[in-house]
C-alpha cells in the first residue's frame, strides 16, 4: 500500500504531466491559427509525450489496485484523474481545431 505521501507524489506527478500536454496541446492550435502546421504537429507531439507521463503513473496505481492492493481516493487523485480526463479531451479539441486550420487556409478565398 502506498503512503499518503506517495499517494500525493503520484497525483501531482498526474497533474504536472498532464497540465503541461494541455498547454502544450493549447499553444499547437494557437500555432495552427497563425499558419505553422509544422509547429503545431511539434506541440502536439510533445504534448502527447507529456500526456504518457501523467497516464503511466495512472496506469500504475490501477494496476496496483488490480493486484488486490487498494489505493485510498483522495481529493488530490480525484483532481489528478480529472485533469488527465481533461487534457485527453483537449487532445481531441487540438487535433480537430488543426484540421479545421488546414482546411481553412487551403480554401481559396471567394
Amino acid at each position: 500500500m502506498k503512503t499518503t505521501e506517495e499517494l500525493m507524489m503520484a497525483s501531482f506527478q498526474i497533474i504536472a504531466a498532464v497540465g503541461n500536454a494541455r498547454s502544450l496541446y493549447i499553444e499547437a492550435i494557437h500555432a495552427a491559427k497563425d499558419g505553422d502546421f509544422d509547429h503545431a504537429a511539434e506541440l502536439m507531439k510533445e504534448g502527447g509525450e507529456s500526456y504518457l507521463e501523467g497516464h503511466d503513473v495512472h496506469t500504475q496505481l490501477v494496476q496496483q489496485e488490480a493486484a488486490g492492493d487498494p489505493i485510498a481516493m483522495t481529493l488530490m487523485l480525484t483532481h489528478a484523474e480529472d485533469q488527465l480526463m481533461s487534457a485527453e479531451g483537449f487532445k481531441f479539441v487540438a487535433e480537430e481545431m488543426i484540421d479545421l486550420c488546414r482546411r481553412v487556409e487551403l480554401k481559396p478565398v471567394e
